[in-house]
């Protein structure tokens, strides 16, 4: 039988040769990045958590509230972002045990630090700079949201990650990933990668459906703009009734120049392959609107290089659904100008379902992965 003759691809390294049969596809850069030649199956980032290692991982000091205006302060503190026996802790807490609560109605947060790690990282919708008022509070919550926007990023590969999702009515935990050049303009036209998206209500329904912490979801964001993101269409949801909250689990994506697959548990959720690209994809070569993706390969805007983010969020005006039902209600509504005074003032129906002295309320990620391929 005929067999193909393949050169492999080669590194001559001090007394021996590393070789590959197959050239890897992926790209990496950053400082972390790995050197020489890359193999499909090499592990080019890897990250078990022995040390909070912030040479990888930037925080974000914002109070932007995620472009949701979200209720929690992102900041560099080691009681919202730790690592304990292995294991990354991200966890909530409250602002006004450090500062009183009639700070959050009438005092200034100014989060613009002198150093260059305690820098603002976003300014919209006021991030940098907050002055408290009865209506408009100051972000209740602080937490933290950590990225490897210098020191990784990647185009193609395949991603896994161990984590325990947390419990707490309104926390949404997120592992996700973004373009690290914003090659075809603003989001979503340069992409998003949600690997891991879930809510801390234990018993949150929708339509029959529990969408708390017996959920998790994959979704790609993708669009020429706001108006026109469409995630709906790349969104996959998986349930399981023992709740993902109870222990560990693998969330993984595989990433190449045809397709991306979501799996959880190496059961795959969701596969998003375009035909052609993009635009047809999503219907939108009926609009009037200019295609951005036009000079990319047929996976634009998923072409580039992304870099990967971890946060614990809470709240905001869209990712919970004023539609569902949750014992003790929601606090706020979605369309409320005061939303965040709202969810504070309902602290004592949602505050008892938070549990960090047990960790139990913590993002916590055992490890982060990313292979070639």
């Amino acid at each position: 039988m005929f067999r193909a003759f393949t050169i492999p691809i080669c590194v001559f390294l001090w007394e021996f040769a590393y070789c590959c049969e197959v050239p890897s596809q992926t790209a990496v850069g950053g400082t972390h990045a790995v050197r020489g030649t890359i193999c499909p199956g090499d592990v080019i980032f890897e990250e078990t958590f022995d040390t909070f290692d912030l040479r990888k991982w930037s925080h974000e000091i914002t109070l932007t509230g995620g472009g949701n205006w979200e209720f929690e302060y992102y900041t560099n503190n080691r009681t919202n972002s730790f690592v304990d026996k292995g294991y990354l802790h991200l966890r909530p807490t409250f602002l006004a045990d450090e500062v009183g609560e009639a700070f959050l109605s009438s005092g200034t947060l100014d989060v613009n630090g002198g150093a260059p790690a305690d820098q603002c990282t976003n300014a919209m919708s006021y991030g940098c700079l907050r002055a408290g008022t009865l209506s408009n509070i100051i972000n209740p919550i602080k937490s933290a949201r950590i990225r490897t926007v210098e020191s990784f990023y990647f185009k193609y590969g395949r991603v896994e990650i161990n984590a325990k999702v947390p419990s707490g009515d309104w926390l949404w935990p997120a592992i996700w990933m973004l373009p690290r050049y914003n090659q075809y303009g603003s989001w979503p036209a340069s992409g998003e990668i949600d690997i891991l998206e879930s809510r801390g209500n234990k018993n949150l329904v929708l339509n029959g459906v529990n969408i708390g912490t017996e959920q998790v979801s994959s979704t790609l964001h993708w669009g020429p703009n706001y108006y026109y993101n469409r995630y709906q269409q790349t969104h996959f949801e998986k349930n399981s009734a023992q709740g993902y909250d109870t222990d560990f689990h693998k969330y993984q994506v595989e990433w190449t120049p045809d397709n991306i697959a979501f799996s959880v548990d190496g059961v795959e959720i969701g596969n998003v392959k375009p035909e052609d690209n993009f635009w047809n994809y999503g219907n939108l070569q009926n609009s009037n609107l200019d295609n951005p993706w036009k000079a990319g390969s047929k996976m634009a805007p998923f072409d580039q290089e992304f870099y990967l983010i971890i946060n614990l969020a809470v709240g905001g005006v869209n990712f919970f659904d004023d539609q569902a039902t949750n014992p003790g209600g929601k606090p706020w509504s979605n369309t409320s100008p005061t939303s965040a005074a709202d969810f504070w003032n309902g602290k004592n129906q949602w505050g008892p379902t938070w549990n960090t002295q047990d960790g139990s309320s913590d993002l916590i990620v055992d490890y982060v992965k990313v292979f070639a391929i």
